[in-house]
């Protein structure tokens, strides 16, 4: 199972990125693909997931409309999909290092994490 983070970048505040999460080598069916991020010095924290169908989104106060999450699904491929994270009006205070995750939707914890993308934004 791969998750391949990409995306992340030096931008400035109020900016926009796009991150993505390509999810390979599993069947996808059925999990919850998310988003997390870890700043320098603190712990990590949850940003966003998404259910399998894109009909579920749940997102952190913190970043609750600024950030969409998506997904695309490879038609008639459910071990192939991306994730997508669309950050708007960005802010110094999202400046972390942010990975993609996956989790069986009947599991508490993600199973399987991506190797993190660096988003700086510079005030």
């Amino acid at each position: 199972v791969q998750l391949q983070a990409s995306g992340g970048g030096l931008v400035q505040a109020g900016d926009s990125l796009r991150l993505s999460c390509a999810a390979s080598g599993r069947t996808f069916s059925g999990f919850l693909m998310g988003w997390f991020r870890q700043a320098p010095g603190k712990e990590r924290e949850f940003v966003a997931h998404i259910d399998w169908s894109g009909g579920s989104l749940y997102y952190a106060d913190s970043v609750k409309g600024r950030f969409s999450i998506s997904r695309d699904n490879a038609k008639n491929d459910d071990t192939k999909n991306t994730v997508y994270l669309q950050m708007n009006s960005l802010k110094p205070e999202d400046t972390a290092v942010y990975y993609c995750a996956a989790r069986y939707i009947g599991s508490v914890d993600y199973t399987y994490w991506g190797q993190g993308t660096l988003v700086t934004v510079s005030s």
